[in-house]
């Protein structure tokens, strides 16, 4: 058995490896835009911030690239004792919007894609400058995956979030992105060469994309609320681009 089907069958010691749960929509467009990197870099690293105990490698795993999922360190003791780390998969503990995890990128040369899932629109705007910045010149020629609410949607998350009531809540949405910022939004550093929002992606057997995808494409006014999942893709090292202030 090669070392891919042994990874996608196996988890270390010989366990039997999770099942690689099929991600909702948001999650496919996120999968789709790392299949379409891998394709063009299939040694690359994938970087996945805030995963938790998400099973994206075994979804994602073509038998080459390296894995490393950034989590809090309380969490990153779960993930190692559920997932086990294995020869191309690892968990690094620090907090996925900081900058710590970037030295564990062994080979940015083969390629880097970072997916950010719910990371961005939780950090101020000067924090996701400077994480933008940092992958731009730490990683030439890769790739950032997040999403992000338009600017309405995320007033009425922090109103939502404000208002009195019990229980948990999540971390408040700080930053918000509307569709007409995404050219701007690819001058806030020189080292991006592009910034694209990455469409739906049907369900498996579904022959369209369902009717809140659907509604939200035809209609103006509800595809002005609904979130966005973006890609920005950094230059090579030989192509800078002349930087201009739009992150807001």
């Amino acid at each position: 058995m090669s070392e891919s089907e042994r990874t996608r069958t196996e988890a270390p010691g010989g366990r039997a490896a999770p099942p690689a749960r099929e991600p909702g929509a948001r999650g496919r467009r996120f999968d789709a835009a790392v299949r379409g990197y891998l394709e063009r870099y299939p040694r690359a690293t994938v970087v996945a911030l805030g995963e938790g105990l998400d099973t994206g490698f075994w979804r994602l795993d073509n038998g080459r690239l390296t894995w490393l999922t950034v989590v809090v360190p309380e969490a990153a003791a779960v993930r190692r004792m559920l997932l086990p780390d294995g020869p191309r998969r690892r968990t690094v503990a620090c907090p996925a919007g900081g900058h710590g995890w970037l030295d564990a990128v062994h080979e940015p040369r083969n390629g880097v894609v970072v997916t950010a899932p719910g990371v961005l629109m939780r950090l101020s705007p000067a924090a996701v400058r400077a994480l933008l910045a940092a992958c731009a010149e730490r990683f030439p020629g890769g790739a950032l995956v997040f999403d992000a609410l338009p600017r309405l949607t995320a007033a009425l998350a922090r109103r939502a979030a404000a208002a009195p009531g019990g229980g948990r809540r999540p971390a408040p949405v700080r930053w918000g992105l509307d569709r007409a910022d995404l050219p701007r939004l690819a001058g806030t550093h020189p080292g991006i060469a592009a910034v694209r929002e990455v469409g739906p992606v049907p369900a498996p057997g579904a022959a369209a994309w369902g009717l809140p995808s659907w509604l939200g494409q035809r209609a103006p006014v509800l595809r002005a609320l609904t979130p966005l999942v973006c890609e920005v893709r950094f230059a090579g090292a030989r192509s800078p681009r002349r930087a201009s202030s739009a992150v807001r």
